[in-house]
């Protein structure tokens, strides 16, 4: 997600000339290329930065915004800005001056809402924020943010309801610009001369539309880098994490994670899910958030889950050992039949990393250089 929000700025930044990176790619054949290429100012955000150094939301946003605002007033200098202390105001001042609109690129968008789960208030605060800052405003061209979780919803209503979200339940036309593609893994085997099946067996990512395989791009750099096979997109998370949902065990969680052990699927209901990690009433809502963070994957025509290769299976049999009850897990893998489960056989498995992309903007015909 961070590499597209990186490509996405050089892109459209007027502050640097990016042309020979796209040449000769997909997107350099696009009618609006050159029409946008370099063309705009870029505000990039990585908000995990920020909020990694203060201690509360509040905190959070007036050093974001002082240092954007410090930025912006250094951009642009010869300005009568009506009030310097607020962004709002000085964004439609600049856009009023130079009438060009901006790109807005916020990277891990969600981070208050995956580390400070029960804050309720900080996390309204921060949505507040957001909404203020970019919806409805002339001088916003794209806002474009990536994460896990998909925007938290208030009530029936979205505080940020002017994006379109691309998740790994629903990723639309873009799931062919995220991570590698089939093809270009085993490109990458031929040249390292790297056996495919097996990188299928540990890597192979998720299954989407028109039968598109997406792999981890982590796990495929690493396998190839070090020579081996091995867990590497997990070891940016402990089992520990995934032991604390399983543990929760709503309506035979436990139970399913057994039959997926043991190569079946569960039907799941993903609509029911509350964008966030702390409210959880059914099954279905752990197992979509588990969707969302990469650990299982989702088939969007049979509405069914499953774990997708031997990669994340080793996490699920850590945290399955770490729970204590393994003489459960081997009885109800030596059975047969579950109720919400059926065999999956010789369907296909997919994974990759989870995340959600937004984006948002008053035009439609911007050429997306994911290509």
């Amino acid at each position: 997600k961070t590499m597209a929000a990186s490509m996405l700025s050089a892109y459209y930044s007027e502050g640097c000339d990016s042309r020979q990176l796209f040449e000769g790619l997909e997107i350099s054949q696009d009618s609006g290329f050159k029409k946008h290429l370099n063309k705009y100012p870029v505000i990039y955000i990585n908000v995990q930065d920020f909020y990694n150094r203060k201690y509360s939301a509040a905190e959070m946003l007036n050093f974001l915004q002082r240092n954007v605002l410090k930025d912006l007033i250094s951009e642009y200098r010869d300005i009568d800005y009506i009030d310097k202390t607020d962004m709002v105001s000085v964004l439609k001042d600049i856009y009023n001056y130079n009438h060009t609109p901006f790109i807005f690129i916020l990277d891990e968008w969600d981070c208050i809402f995956r580390e400070d789960k029960e804050d309720i208030f900080a996390q309204k605060q921060y949505l507040d924020f957001l909404r203020n800052l970019l919806k409805d405003k002339d001088y916003v061209e794209l806002a474009y943010m990536t994460g896990i979780l998909p925007v938290k919803k208030y009530g029936t209503h979205s505080a940020l309801n002017m994006f379109d979200e691309y998740s790994m339940t629903n990723p639309g036309k873009l799931a062919r610009f995220i991570g590698f593609s089939e093809s270009k893994v085993k490109k990458l085997c031929e040249n390292y001369r790297i056996d495919f099946a097996e990188m299928q067996r540990w890597y192979d990512g998720y299954l989407f539309d028109d039968g598109l395989h997406i792999y981890s791009p982590k796990s495929v750099v690493d396998a190839v880098f070090f020579g081996k096979f091995s867990n590497y997109w997990t070891k940016t998370e402990t089992y520990e994490a995934l032991k604390v949902y399983i543990d929760m065990n709503f309506d035979g969680m436990k139970d399913a994670v057994i039959r997926m052990l043991a190569g079946n699927r569960c039907q799941v209901n993903p609509e029911k899910f509350q964008n966030d990690m702390t409210t959880f009433q059914s099954r279905d809502d752990v197992l979509t958030l588990l969707v969302h963070l990469g650990y299982l994957a989702y088939d969007e025509e049979t509405r069914e889950v499953f774990i997708p290769n031997r990669e994340v299976e080793i996490e699920f049999k850590n945290a399955v050992e770490g729970a204590g009850w393994n003489k459960v897990a081997k009885a109800l893998a030596d059975s047969e039949g579950y109720s919400g489960c059926m065999n999956d056989n010789d369907r296909t498995k997919e994974k990759t990393d989870g995340g959600y992309l937004y984006s948002a903007g008053s035009r439609d015909d911007r050429p997306v250089p994911g290509k």
